[in-house]
């Protein structure tokens, strides 16, 4: 008995893993959470097992079955759309249903997002914070205020459509001058990496058509941002 989640490539499909395309071949069923993306990637390598789609809106419906029949005997692999299930996609819910039925999760290491953007950015990344996808309304305030005095680099996903409502806001609460790394477009041909502060990044992404998803890394609040705002509550300046 046993589930396997297996990450695909978050552009360039050369990055899948040659142990991923086994696995792939090896199984019974492929959860997928876009059927139609998933069975592109199977035709490009020659993997033709049954498709089945997994993803945000049945996940909660299906869950106990799909636990049942690895159960069975049913040898499953779980993939999302890119990179790697559960991490700001479905997965974490059949992972934890597993679990506490015995059933072996086993995750093949392969692409995720934030890894070569957060690398890519500069800022430290022996401490960081993972803050994926905030919340569109309820609850999206509140998640950026808790973010004010913390010190470790943070990385968020974002969609194109909502970038510059992001870096608004990163303005508003930590500063025009919050050093920020903005990766799109991943290990594809058109891949961008931006480095500068918030009020660069305003200024260059709002004179260009935005494309791709998003990976926003962020600096950490600084000693040098600290005594600044010290001094301005001391002395005015």
């Amino acid at each position: 008995m046993k589930l396997f989640i297996v990450p695909t490539p978050i552009g360039n499909l050369k990055d899948i893993t040659i142990r991923a395309i086994e696995v792939l071949k090896s199984v019974d069923l492929i959860l997928a959470e876009d059927t139609r993306t998933s069975k592109f990637l199977c035709q490009q390598y020659q993997i033709e097992t049954r498709l089945q789609a997994y993803h945000k809106d049945n996940e909660h419906k299906v869950v106990e079955n799909i636990v049942q029949q690895i159960k069975s005997g049913t040898t499953m692999a779980l993939v999302s759309d890119a990179g790697t299930p559960a991490i700001s996609d479905p997965g974490f819910l059949l992972v934890r249903a597993c679990l506490k039925e015995e059933v072996e999760v086993e995750c093949l290491p392969g692409a995720t997002a934030f890894v070569p953007a957060l690398v890519n950015s500069g800022f430290p990344t022996d401490r960081f914070i993972f803050e994926g996808f905030l919340p569109h309304q309820k609850g999206r305030q509140k998640r950026l205020k808790e973010l004010l005095e913390e010190t470790r680099t943070v990385v968020f996903y974002e969609s194109p459509y909502r970038l510059i409502k992001l870096l608004n806001e990163l303005k508003e609460y930590f500063g025009e001058e919050r050093k920020v790394s903005i990766s799109r477009e991943l290990t594809k041909k058109f891949e961008e990496n931006f480095h500068g502060n918030v009020a660069d990044a305003m200024l260059h992404f709002t004179q260009k058509e935005i494309k791709g998803e998003i990976v926003l890394v962020m600096e950490g609040k600084t000693i040098d941002e600290t005594i600044t705002k010290t001094n301005k509550e001391k002395y005015g300046k």
